[in-house]
């Protein structure tokens, strides 16, 4: 907040009489929203009725001060978020952004891959970070007045090897990738020439698609258009990585890379193991840990730096960053990783991002971010442990991170329409392969991740709560499939039908869905 303009405006939050102020929470708020509390101003006036005119406010106080054309939109931006002032600007991409803004309230959200960012990465990303333009590294630019920006990305390079608790001798960092995917390529790019061979975990394993995802109609990913590649997998009874069948596989193929690393692998994984492999047939071992980075920061799941050669992570997930790419490296790698990023691969870094993931891997080093990731994991294994004791079965038979995967091929379902009925009752999953199919176009599989909803403040009874709303979801996609029949353009015809009988049944499950997430806390 504006210090000037809370000085003015006596602002002091006061706890309702009898009720005890969760003092720790509150400092968590910086990245996890607490759980609703109810809280008073000192002149007796409810806070929920004054945070958009508090915000507002504030923003006109900023304006205020300043000089010259441009101060009424310099309010508007800054104004912390009121949908009304830019509906008045853009009254479409207002009304847009205010209708996003509900469903991600009143939703369940348990995408794996997302999670909610703080107000204090947000307001960075809308900050005057943007507009630089800053191509090359810090101190080594090809454009003037970026003292600052080069302040800012090395605070951000800082920042990262201490959140992993890594030593600046031995290992470098490339905070400009504006992605995973594009962090992934630059790897190759630096490590790898033109059809040089990889190995990464298939899709249907839970592999990622830039780990060289091919069908044997086509190439799907570029790194598999560029490069040779082979897929290793799981082991079809346990679901955990076949270390046996990799070490053969390598042998025969000797890769100069081999990735570990997944999008939906719900076990520790164990990277001595690649290491070993890795050395006996000379290749480079790479981890993508985009989806546990959080999880390896606070310690939650073992670190692969000990064995990787390079390490690369997005900084959304289990992080609660900004959406952007980091690159770690071993120390003579460094040259190579900095000029496949720039000039091989990209221009001018997204400085805007820099500075937010620089804010949020402050957050990182904390122990309420500990607290908050031992909290993730003990969340997914509460819901793994509902759907488990009410007789769904899960891939590996549970978790041990922040995701889990739930067969519904078992239950003679598709990922699919359970993904399509969960979202018609506001419960946003995704569809996922798994070891059993043939093809990621098809899955029998549904992956349900829980950083967002712990990040929203809920606990593991909150998530069996939400265990027991999957449960109906999956209840009504059987009822609409015993009338539709298997095929999916079937089962959405029906759903879509004015008539449909279940409609009654997901309105009641959406309505109680919705009362539910709306009574939670929104990161701030």
């Amino acid at each position: 907040m504006d210090s000037v303009l809370r000085q003015r405006l006596c602002v002091r939050l006061q706890p309702v009489k009898g009720q005890e102020v969760d003092t720790q929470k509150r400092r968590l708020c910086s990245f996890v929203a607490p759980k609703p509390r109810c809280f008073v101003w000192s002149n007796g006036v409810p806070a929920a009725a004054k945070l958009s005119i508090m915000s507002l406010a504030i923003g006109f106080g900023r304006c205020f001060r300043r000089r010259g054309r441009g101060a009424e939109r310099s309010a508007v931006v800054r104004a912390g978020g009121d949908d009304r002032a830019l509906q008045q600007m853009d009254p479409e991409l207002g009304d847009m952004l205010y209708r996003e803004r509900e469903r991600q309230v009143r939703s369940i959200n348990l995408i794996a891959s997302e999670n909610f960012a703080s107000s204090y990465v947000l307001q960075v990303l809308g900050s005057e970070l943007n507009n630089k333009y800053s191509e090359g590294l810090p101190g080594a630019r090809y454009y003037g007045g970026n003292a600052i920006i080069d302040e800012v990305e090395q605070l951000c390079k800082t920042r990262a090897l201490a959140a992993f608790r890594l030593c600046a001798d031995d290992w470098a960092v490339n905070v400009q990738p504006y992605s995973g995917s594009p962090a992934n390529f630059a790897v190759y790019t630096a490590l790898l020439k033109p059809h040089d061979r990889i190995m990464g975990l298939s899709l249907t394993a839970g592999g990622h698609l830039t780990h060289g995802h091919y069908t044997s109609q086509r190439k799907v990913s570029a790194t598999s258009v560029y490069f040779e590649s082979m897929p290793y997998t799981v082991d079809k009874q346990t679901g955990l990585i076949d270390f046996d069948g990799l070490r053969k596989q390598a042998l025969l193929f000797r890769p100069q890379l081999i990735i570990a690393g997944a999008s939906a692998y719900p076990r520790l994984i164990d990277w001595q193991a690649f290491r070993e492999i890795c050395d006996e047939v000379g290749a480079f071992l790479m981890v993508d840990m985009a989806h546990i980075s959080g999880l390896v920061a606070s310690e939650q799941h073992p670190s692969p730096f000990p064995y990787a050669d390079v390490v690369t992570t997005t900084t959304h997930k289990s992080l609660r960053g900004p959406r952007g790419g980091v690159v770690f490296a071993r120390k003579h790698l460094e040259q190579k990783i900095d000029d496949a990023v720039f000039p091989a691969l990209q221009g001018g870094p997204h400085n805007a991002t820099i500075g937010a993931l620089a804010f949020q891997l402050r957050q990182v080093a904390t122990p309420e971010f500990k607290q908050y990731c031992q909290d993730v994991v003990a969340n997914c294994k509460a819901l793994a442990d509902y759907l488990t004791r009410h007789g769904c079965s899960l891939i590996t038979g549970g978790t041990d991170n922040h995701l889990l995967l739930w067969d519904v091929k078992q239950e003679g379902l598709s990922g699919s329409k359970i993904e399509k009925v969960c979202e018609m009752a506001s419960i946003i999953v995704n569809r996922n392969a798994i070891p059993s199919d043939t093809s990621p176009v098809s899955p029998g599989g549904v992956r349900l991740g829980s950083c967002a909803m712990t990040t929203r403040g809920a606990d593991e009874t909150n998530f069996e709560r939400i265990g027991s709303f999957l449960l109906r979801a999956r209840d009504i996609a059987n009822h609409v499939q015993s009338r539709s029949g298997k095929k999916l353009v079937d089962f959405c015809k029906c759903l879509s039908d004015a008539d449909c009988p279940e409609k009654e049944a997901i309105a009641e499950l959406r309505s109680e869905v919705e009362s539910w997430s709306s009574s939670l806390s929104f990161p701030t």
